[in-house]
């Protein structure tokens, strides 16, 4: 996406959430955009509120497919801080309903002041990530099974990725098609993630790598963008984080009398993670240029694997399920 193609979208975000404030009865006169790459987010200043407005997303997300996610988002977080936890919460002074504006749908939160001095500890918050599973585990709402992995999203985006050869070299596009086709059947449903892994409890996870989504606030670590919040094993949301993070995770776990990570789940969810790494190069038409650029460079020059090779891990990653399924079948036998 050129900078004025992007600059344009930005502004229709911001004016729709501008007006969706205004309708709402909030003061905006001094809306602002605050952080914007898959979604524009805007404080409207003077009012303590920030607007999420989604804008990069799949061809098959409706109006009431996003506004049933957001719903689920708003529900969930919204239970969190009810029940006292620390998150950043539904604003209160608007419903906590999406609002549809002008072709988006969107969501409100309460502003917090956000410590911007120290850099994330991705180890200690790993650990954080165990009491929020703690706090997940009586959530009393219904929740779809592995949402957060997003099958179709996968598979639609390898599809188009067929088209983009410049994006993603035909034989590591290849080798993602096979390793997706023994992973599909493992996170589409239920019945097929427990066929692998019997026993394996689930529980509501946060989705979307919470220890990467913790923020410093004024009075300490607040959870943060619920948007993936599904039912799953808690290894999902320890996915691609390391050893280092999943000791810390297992230590905070023992400490709460949670169940400790499981190995083979865990090569799972990694492997299913490559997956959508690489599908989600399917949305660099959506990016600014700077996110398709950082998305090709090397392993050894930055924090962005390149496209290949995210795939060849993908694939590797994809040999480990099938050994440790395998393992799990001969066990439950």
């Amino acid at each position: 996406m050129t900078p004025d193609q992007m600059s344009a979208r930005t502004s229709r975000a911001l004016a729709a959430a501008v007006a969706a404030g205004r309708d709402l009865g909030l003061d905006v006169a001094d809306a602002r955009v605050v952080h914007d790459v898959f979604s524009v987010v805007v404080h409207l200043a003077p009012s303590p509120v920030v607007v999420r407005v989604p804008t990069v997303l799949p061809s098959y997300a409706d109006a009431g497919s996003r506004a049933a996610r957001q719903r689920q988002e708003l529900a969930v977080a919204g239970w969190l801080a009810d029940q006292g936890h620390p998150v950043i919460p539904p604003s209160p002074l608007v419903p906590r309903e999406p609002v549809l504006r002008d072709g988006f749908s969107m969501t409100f939160w309460q502003f917090a002041e956000l410590d911007q001095s120290t850099e994330p500890d991705f180890v200690r918050q790993a650990g954080l990530v165990a009491d929020l599973h703690a706090a997940l585990r009586s959530h009393p709402g219904e929740l779809p099974f592995l949402s957060a992995a997003e099958p179709r999203f996968v598979t639609d985006g390898l599809a188009a990725l067929e088209a983009r050869p410049d994006l993603l070299d035909p034989a590591d596009l290849d080798r993602a098609r096979r390793e997706w086709e023994v992973l599909e059947p493992v996170v589409a449903s239920r019945a097929g993630f427990e066929a692998v892994f019997p026993g394996i409890g689930l529980q509501p996870v946060h989705g979307d790598a919470p220890a990467a989504n913790i923020v410093s606030g004024p009075d300490g670590a607040l959870y943060s963008d619920f948007e993936l919040t599904t039912l799953g094993p808690v290894e999902w949301d320890l996915a691609a984080l390391g050893p280092e993070c999943e000791a810390a995770y297992d230590e905070a776990a023992g400490r709460l009398g949670l169940r400790r990570l499981d190995r083979d789940v865990l090569r799972v969810v990694n492997a299913v993670g490559m997956s959508r790494a690489v599908a989600c190069l399917a949305l660099a038409p959506q990016l600014p240029s700077w996110w398709t650029r950082s998305s090709r460079r090397s392993s050894s020059g930055g924090r962005c694997r390149s496209p290949g090779g995210w795939a060849a891990e993908a694939h590797t990653r994809g040999g480990a399920l099938t050994r440790a399924a395998g393992g799990r079948r001969r066990r439950a036998s």
